[in-house]
């Protein structure tokens, strides 16, 4: 049922928000001359998937967790688009695609191996990454694998489509502070 929703809010959000993906889309060009990212990510049975999204660092910066990366990178208008989580709107269309889905863990390097095998341990690769969940309204980031982990495979557990939603909403509402990029 879950997928059946994620089809139909994907695509609602990439008609609906095709002026706003379009603006932005421009404004990133003249922001970093390349206004889509894209990044190999860990998905649904540890199979790989291109992630988009849009970009909000120089491009040739480093390609690590937001916590590692050099703070200096984001552009100011990355600023905004990661305050906002605007940067996330072209995963609409992973999502469409089915690489991803609206709710669930967020999808990890494939650098990141501590991440990768304490969620291994606790089956979250069984279901397909998403663009929120519960670790990400609990400002809980890669930078903490294990809890990652833990909470992740609480999340999944727990899903139903009451939760599912109400992720959806909080996320939409502005809880979470999205990926964060911390000062060095």
């Amino acid at each position: 049922m879950r997928r059946f929703f994620d089809v139909i809010f994907s695509v609602i959000g990439l008609f609906f928000g095709f002026p706003i993906l379009i603006v932005l889309s421009v404004l990133g060009y003249l922001d970093t001359g390349s206004p889509i990212f894209r990044q190999k990510r860990v998905g649904r049975h540890r199979h790989s998937f291109i992630l988009l999204k849009f970009r909000t660092m120089r491009p040739g910066t480093a390609s690590v967790a937001s916590h590692l990366a050099d703070a200096s990178a984001v552009t100011a208008f990355g600023r905004f688009l990661r305050r906002t989580k605007l940067d996330e709107l072209p995963q609409l269309w992973n999502v469409l695609c089915g690489d991803m889905s609206m709710v669930g863990p967020r999808p990890c390097l494939f650098n990141q191996e501590e991440l990768i095998n304490e969620r291994q341990a606790r089956r979250v690769f069984e279901a397909r990454p998403g663009i929120t969940g519960l670790a990400q309204l609990r400002n809980i980031d890669m930078s903490t694998p294990r809890l990652l982990a833990e909470t992740d495979a609480r999340m999944l557990k727990e899903l139903n489509l009451s939760s599912y939603f109400r992720y959806i909403m909080m996320t939409v509402a502005g809880k979470g502070a999205g990926d964060v990029v911390k000062a060095k």
